[in-house]
């Protein structure tokens, strides 16, 4: 009981700070890799697969550990887009080389700053496939913005999407909004959700 009560208050710590100063919190993480687990990175990669993915975003990209997962399942299928964010110059620029040196950088375009402003610029089609891992109150922003091009059918896949995280939990598990949703049981504590668009 007293670990999921202290993590729940880290996790409340950490989303008054994003509250805060959002751009302030992730320049001081700006140096840490902020990576999926090994099994979570095979979970996006068979998330891929099965929907037949050929245009993924990623919110919050860091340095590209689940983009080369996800980009990987896209060159086994013959291609495709990922587009990738950060609010981080510096992480983009090891995101980039990363792919680089898994062979992978074809595939993928990465754009930094504000996914809010990033992403209006466009995407260049129908989405099959959505991976949020950036900060946590913009889940939901970052869903609604996308939401005009998801394809029924999409896959949406929230690593930290925490119950106080600005309503993204309430919003995708109400079917009247167009989801089906439910928590993924591994890497517990993560707050794991996948998602699939229904309309």
């Amino acid at each position: 009981m007293g670990e999921a009560t202290d993590q729940q208050g880290a996790i409340s710590h950490f989303i008054e700070s994003e509250t805060r100063d959002l751009a302030g919190v992730y320049r001081g993480l700006a140096d840490n890799f902020l990576n999926v687990s090994p099994e979570f990175g095979r979970f996006l990669y068979l998330c891929a697969r099965a929907c037949r993915a050929t245009r993924i975003v990623e919110f919050g990209s860091s340095m590209g550990i689940s983009a080369i997962y996800m980009a990987a399942a896209l060159r086994d299928m013959s291609g495709g887009r990922l587009i990738g964010t950060d609010l981080e110059p510096a992480k983009i620029a090891r995101a980039r080389a990363n792919l680089a040196a898994a062979g992978l950088d074809d595939l993928v375009e990465f754009r930094v700053g504000d996914a809010r402003e990033t992403l209006k610029a466009g995407i260049g089609g129908d989405i099959d496939m959505v991976m949020l891992d950036g900060a946590f109150t913009l889940y939901l922003p970052i869903l609604k913005l996308l939401e005009p091009h998801l394809k029924c059918g999409a896959v949406i896949i929230g690593e930290n999407a925490f119950a106080e995280g600005a309503g993204y939990l309430d919003y995708v598990r109400d079917p009247q909004n167009g989801y089906l949703s439910l928590p993924l049981p591994f890497n517990p504590g993560r707050g794991n959700e996948l998602t699939v668009r229904t309309k």
